[in-house]
């Protein structure tokens, strides 16, 4: 059986109403999760939906051979979908279940809940000469009202848009302490609800981020020429959250998230800016601590923190400044651990794609009022700015690596040709022992650095780098506090110090044995690559279909297991608390902690147990597959001469490429076409429509859970491998199976769209 992984990273957009949406597809991205965690535990099929998943798990493994896992361990989330990441993250790593929050989200999220006490329309500050405009807006004949509401909820409509209109101006109608109740009260009805394992195995991390925006901003500086170093304002944030697979899992303390949750959905003009104090007010009104609240501002707002100014941030919607916080989730992909394939994913919620889109003024066109250019200058534009940065940087990436693999074929020949004649012909007869292999793999090195002249120099001097940066940037994580290029520099001091840069110390005969030294006791991203490499020649075997699967399972394992120790010693929670104690003094005394950090990682023990476990395996394959793995494995110092300087920091990531789908009202067609327009209600009133209408809620949320359905089939069953395919007919059985035990399920549920079921039952057939 060939296992597979799907790993996900879902980026959820903003969307303001379309939030109820966006719920309904985290909820079947949940369900998947559960259904393939239920699938690997030999446990029983859920009901509903997720019982369709884990019967097209099934499906895949009995009609493909492929045994896939689905997980999904990166999160990223803006305003609406920064809430509803939150919420998925926090299911991801407990256990526990997201099913109540659709009662929440159906009931709450409604103007006459949200709207602020003193905002009401009957307050002193309301404007009551503005009753004739609103009903004039909510009634007029062909207005949005009639055009968009169905008959049933045309009046529920009418009355909480004309208290809306009515409601105080120059004040946000909404309340921000009571949209914080809200999201506590979210947290307190997932934990009394049954809980399951976390969806994650053990030692996978779980990474969720949340895109805010400082109000006020806060100093970056920048380094120059001339001047050295300039001074601007920044206003974007990230809040990072991660579980480091350990036990037990959990991302943060509750008010932790619903500080993240609150503010990246401070929409300007509708909720006020979100400041700490008010999390501090309404956690003392509910007497509910604050674990660790202190640590927990430093980390959100260093720089606010280190002058003492956390408790005066203000802070608003995530997405004004960053609505698709692509770059965090690919930062994300450095050192993840990896058992066995990969296919990596970037899964993109967008519940409005190209609706906002407007026509360039032609000939006789009129230009845009003050109004709209103002709004359009502060709101839309940023909002709907098009991820084609994000895509490219993600192409390029996956671009280089095809340009290595492309390098290593070409060169395959000679570097083959070099090994025989290092070794001979007839070690490949061997069975290789540990002893053996770590033998063949210093000769090999050794070989390739004097085979390569003078670009060994230049092979060198980038491996330095890349090894001093990663050991800065993991003493810098080990001490706390912001400040890797302090650490940089230092750890660069004693590099110099060392001799490991002066003339000749990396030179085209290789390596003075000081630079060797180095190398063997921290350059672990050299031994990640090499692994990585004889992964895919496994690939490459098992394609051919000439080799046993069960051998070369047994290598997979084997390499998959070694890579995991290597990949362990990145982590920051492998290490004991006496380094974390000591890394403060990199400063002063750099040499001293990259002995301990050395020492902690003990890289020539986990080389010896890497090789006793790569040795035993490699007995099972045949000859000839048993060569192409030894070819690969000892003639990897020749490919990562030619590569590194392309890879560069590609080098310790998922060493694949990435493909990025997209979930949005657009691309599941399998029911209705048409897009958001033909299917949402939320969309009407700039995205605030969902708030007025129970109707549109229940509506909203159905065909979230309905897309999410149709997208999330078709995206698992692309990660079969290329050529792989299952029996004509079984996806759109699939699909109508799931849509089905979806109407199953809600029919009972919601009571407001009687009408929908109906022609839902009609269009699905």
């Amino acid at each position: 059986m060939r296992e597979k992984e799907l790993r996900l990273a879902l980026i959820c957009y903003g969307g303001i109403s379309l939030a109820v949406y966006m719920h309904g597809i985290t909820l079947e991205i949940w369900k998947l999760a559960r259904a393939s965690r239920a699938f690997h535990g030999g446990e029983a099929p859920g009901e509903g939906s997720e019982g369709l998943y884990h019967r097209l798990l099934g499906t895949i493994e009995r009609e493909t051979g492929v045994r896939l896992r689905v997980l999904v361990d990166i999160v990223a989330g803006a305003s609406a979908g920064g809430i509803n990441g939150v919420f998925l993250g926090h299911a991801i790593a407990t256990g526990q279940s997201l099913s109540p929050l659709t009662r929440l989200w159906l009931d709450t999220a409604d103007v006459d809940v949200l709207i602020d006490t003193q905002a009401r329309p009957f307050s002193r500050a309301s404007r009551l000469w503005a009753t004739p405009i609103a009903w004039w807006a909510a009634g007029r004949p062909g207005g949005a009202v009639e055009r968009t509401v169905e008959a049933d909820a045309r009046a529920e409509i009418r009355a909480k848009l004309t208290s809306f209109v009515r409601a105080r101006w120059f004040t946000p109608p909404f309340s921000g302490p009571g949209f914080t109740r809200l999201l506590l009260d979210a947290f307190d009805l997932m934990a009394a609800a049954p809980a399951g394992p976390p969806l994650l195995p053990r030692d996978q991390p779980l990474d969720l981020f949340v895109t805010v925006t400082d109000f006020h901003g806060h100093p970056q500086r920048l380094r120059l020429n001339s001047p050295e170093e300039a001074v601007e304002t920044e206003h974007r944030l990230t809040l990072a959250f991660g579980d480091h697979g350990a036990t037990p899992r959990t991302l943060a303390a509750v008010p932790d998230l619903v500080f993240a949750a609150r503010a990246t959905a401070s929409f300007p003009g509708a909720f006020p800016p979100f400041s700490v104090g008010e999390l501090d007010a309404v956690l003392a009104a509910r007497e509910q601590p604050w674990p660790g609240r202190h640590a927990f501002l430093a980390r959100a707002l260093p720089r606010h923190a280190a002058i003492g100014a956390a408790d005066r941030a203000v802070l608003i919607d995530g997405s004004v400044l960053v609505n698709a916080p692509f770059r965090p989730a690919i930062e994300a992909l450095r050192n993840r651990p990896a058992k066995r394939e990969i296919d990596r994913r970037f899964v993109y919620i967008d519940p409005r794609p190209g609706t906002a889109e407007k026509p360039p003024a032609g000939e006789g066109a009129a230009l845009p009022g003050f109004l709209a250019t103002v709004f359009g200058a502060l709101s839309d534009i940023p909002r709907e700015q098009p991820i084609r940065d994000n895509l490219e940087a993600i192409e390029a990436r996956s671009g280089r690596i095809r340009r290595m693999r492309k390098i290593i074929e070409a060169i395959r020949p000679e570097v083959e040709t070099a090994i025989e004649g290092l070794f001979g012909y007839t070690f490949f007869l061997d069975r290789p022992t540990p002893a053996r292999l770590a033998g063949w793999r210093i000769k090999a090195q050794d070989a390739a650095a004097k085979a390569a002249g003078y670009a060994y120099a230049s092979y060198g001097h980038l491996k330095l780098s890349g090894v001093v940066d990663d050991a800065a940037v993991l003493i810098a994580g080990l001490t706390g506090r912001p400040g890797v290029e302090a650490v940089r520099a230092a750890i660069w001091r004693h590099v110099h110090a060392t001799g490991l840069t002066a003339p000749g110390a990396l030179s085209a005969g290789g390596a003075i044995p000081a630079a060797v030294l180095f190398f063997r006791s921290h350059d672990i991203g050299f031994r990640i690559r090499r692994l990585r490499s004889v992964v895919r020649t496994l690939a490459t075997l098992e394609e051919q279909g000439e080799c046993p699967v069960a051998a070369i399972a047994a290598v997979r394992d084997a390499l998959y297991a070694s890579l995991a120790l290597y990949l362990d010693r990145q982590r920051l929670d492998f290490f004991s608390p006496d380094l974390a104690e000591a890394a403060p003094r990199v400063i002063d005394e750099p040499g001293t902690v990259l002995d301990l950090l050395a020492e902690a990682r003990g890289l020539k023990a986990v080389d010896e147990r890497a090789d006793a476990l790569v040795a035993a395996s490699l007995a099972g394959l045949p000859k000839g597959a048993r060569r192409a793995t030894l070819l690969t494995y000892l003639g990897f110092p020749f490919y990562d001469i030619a590569t590194l300087a392309l890879l560069d920091a590609e080098g310790e990531q998922e060493f694949e490429a990435v493909k990025v789908d997209r979930i949005s009202p657009d691309d599941a067609t399998a029911i209705r076409e048409g897009g958001a327009a033909a299917t949402l209600k939320g969309i009407q009133f700039s995205n605030f429509g969902a708030f007025f209408s129970r109707a549109y809620r229940e509506n909203d949320y159905l065909w979230g859970r309905l897309h999410g359905a149709d997208r999330l089939v078709e995206i698992v069953v692309s990660a079969l491998p290329e050529g792989v395919t299952l029996p004509p007919g079984t996806v759109a059985a699939m699909k109508t199976e799931a849509f089905r035990a979806i109407l199953d399920e809600e029919r009972g549920r919601l009571q407001a769209i009687p009408g929908l079921f109906d022609t839902l039952d009609r269009e699905i057939g």
